[in-house]
């Protein structure tokens, strides 16, 4: 059970969690970001230079996250300058998108990086962006679910044009992350999930 805020009480919070967002340029990851954080979405969404991050608070469990979200560039150029940026996350959404084929091919590259560069508890879901484009879909859902269930990751697809699973998307991952700190924080006292 969770419930948003998109704006009320920003300040008062119980965890903060960064979540990065990482894949090629264009597969709308400024988008999921803003349809996350202010409900908007922008058609004319020109590349991200470097690094931007916006913050949302939900709350999962009566425990208020704040959630900071990275989006960061995906142009090659930019590589080096997001590589800092995964320290510290705890989650990261691995965007792809479906109608372009060459960004589903590059995913096992940014999952490297990533995990090169990340702790080793990041909890990784794989987002298969623009669902919206079902006519112009170039990457079947099995192929990707697959993908996702191989490297154990989260998997699901979204829109940010339409808002289809975007929220699910973020909620999924920070409800990861907050199992992960239960289980740790709660170790004492032999609270297991099974």
């Amino acid at each position: 059970m969770y419930t948003s805020s998109l704006a009320a009480r920003e300040e008062e919070y119980d965890y903060l969690f960064k979540v990065v967002l990482i894949g090629d340029s264009g597969v709308g990851k400024s988008n999921l970001l803003s349809r996350f954080t202010r409900n908007e979405f922008n058609l004319e969404s020109k590349s991200t230079i470097g690094v931007e991050f916006a913050t949302r608070s939900v709350t999962i469990d009566g425990k208020t996250i704040k959630a900071q979200i990275w989006d960061t560039a995906g142009q090659e150029r930019y590589r080096a300058i997001t590589s800092a940026y995964y320290r510290g996350a705890v989650g990261a959404l691995l965007v792809y998108d479906i109608s372009k084929h060459a960004t589903f091919e590059n995913v096992l590259q940014w999952l490297r990086e990533l995990r090169d560069h990340s702790d080793t508890g990041i909890v990784v879901m794989l987002i298969g962006n623009k669902c919206d484009l079902r006519h112009l879909r170039m990457v079947p859902t099995d192929e990707a679910r697959s993908l996702a269930r191989r490297e154990n990751l989260f998997f699901t697809e979204t829109s940010a044009l339409d808002s289809t699973n975007v929220d699910e998307a973020f909620v999924q991952i920070l409800q990861g992350r907050r199992i992960l700190c239960l289980v740790l924080s709660n170790a004492t006292d032999r609270l297991y999930l099974g």
